[in-house]
């Protein structure tokens, strides 16, 4: 009898007149807690190896050239020396390769590849610029002794620059720009037509502005002219077009080139692409598939480390210039470096100082010329030339070209 009383007062009336225990609400919340905890643990765990997957997959994606590394390696001793501490000199090679899916359309297969462009990247040790400086693949230029694929090396010789990457490859290009410049390279990437058009279609296309119609039937590209936006393939086909843009020459192609990236890099930094990860990881799913690269550079970690390094450039920090050039005296249709500028240009690179760029046609580029040696007349008392009439150092040079804030269709 009282132990029924006890169990009824235990009891509560429900609303459809059973009666549940006092203590089944806490059981039943408890319950509730567990499974919602286990669900939540699965989630992150899934979230979590997804993530894994997700790097893994990019690392696995990229190429490493190991074969360019052994090879400067023989040759440590007559590199130039390190950058400045933190400045960082990368050798930038697009590949006219025909081999691979897609890229036999622009043209046959001979089992060899020239470097279609060629830019040196040097990014400031504070990270406050970057400066690209594009190397004519028409530039006359003195070649050292390289290993060639079947194993024989070749003899130093005075050739076009962009024979280097068909005979000796990355090493031999390295090695070739270097001895031009003065400027020790830290790192190489190499990238191909197809690696260049999974890169726009990535971010979505790039927009660009034209004053007239293009038809070029080698490029494979025809455009209507004013204000459009290229994907891919068109991208590809505007940064090759040559025969048909302008005079034809290499400098307008490598003025449009030096244009398309501006404006590429412009939209990655201003639509949040490097802190949206659900935009960021089609950009580097196509780059790491794309890329052929030193091992310094060789996983996910260091690509992304760079990026992020450079996050914080501002746009109209990022330049794009042409070196100093103009038609090699023996050959019209070779090009040699015009003096004292380019070595003006490459001094200040090695030595990491901010170099000046300005819009303008490369005819414009003012040549720096050093106040004029002092006449006898302009004598202290010792006879040796006052300071009023000494030479005064070569001014700082400024050189044509743009920046990233320019965009195309400015």
């Amino acid at each position: 009898m009282d132990s029924d009383v006890t169990d009824r007062a235990d009891e509560t009336p429900s609303t459809d007149g059973e009666s549940v225990t006092a203590e089944g609400e806490p059981r039943r919340r408890r319950h509730w807690l567990r499974w919602t905890a286990l669900g939540v643990s699965v989630v992150v765990l899934g979230a979590a190896g997804a993530g894994w997957w997700f790097y893994r997959k990019l690392d696995n994606n990229i190429t490493t050239d190991t074969g360019a590394a052994e090879e400067l390696l023989k040759y440590e001793k007559e590199r130039p020396t390190a950058a400045a501490l933190g400045a960082q000199n990368i050798l930038l090679i697009g590949s006219d390769t025909r081999s691979g899916a897609g890229n036999t359309k622009y043209g046959q297969d001979k089992g060899t590849q020239r470097s279609d462009t060629t830019i040196l990247l040097h990014i400031s040790a504070g990270r406050s610029s970057a400066t690209a400086v594009s190397l004519p693949r028409d530039l006359m230029v003195d070649m050292p002794t390289c290993r060639k694929p079947d194993g024989t090396r070749t003899r130093e010789q005075f050739a076009q620059f962009n024979s280097a990457f068909e005979i000796g490859g990355t090493a031999c290009t390295i090695r070739t720009v270097e001895r031009l410049t003065g400027i020790r390279i830290d790192h190489h990437m190499v990238i191909d037509f197809r690696g260049f058009k999974k890169m726009v279609d990535a971010v979505d296309g790039v927009e660009i502005c034209l004053k007239e119609p293009i038809d070029d039937a080698d490029a494979h590209l025809k455009l209507p002219a004013g204000r459009q936006t290229l994907h891919g393939e068109q991208a590809l086909g505007f940064v090759r077009a040559r025969k048909s843009l302008g005079n034809g020459s290499d400098t307008e192609r490598m003025d449009r080139q030096q244009q398309f990236l501006g404006a590429l890099v412009n939209k990655v930094q201003s639509n949040g692409v490097l802190l949206n990860p659900a935009r960021l990881y089609p950009v580097l799913d196509a780059a790491t598939k794309s890329i052929t690269t030193d091992p310094g550079l060789a996983s996910l970690r260091d690509l992304y480390g760079l990026a992020r390094s450079m996050r914080a450039i501002p746009t109209e920090k990022v330049q794009f210039l042409t070196v100093p050039r103009r038609p090699y005296s023996y050959n019209a249709n070779r090009d040699e470096l015009v003096q004292p500028e380019a070595s003006q240009l490459f001094k200040q690179l090695r030595e990491d100082k901010p170099v000046t760029v300005t819009p303008g046609s490369e005819a414009s580029t003012p040549t720096p010329t050093a106040t004029p040696a002092p006449t006898p007349t302009d004598t202290d008392s010792d006879g040796k030339p006052d300071d009023a009439g000494s030479p005064s150092p070569m001014p700082t040079p400024t050189f044509t070209g743009r920046n990233a804030a320019d965009g195309v269709c400015t």
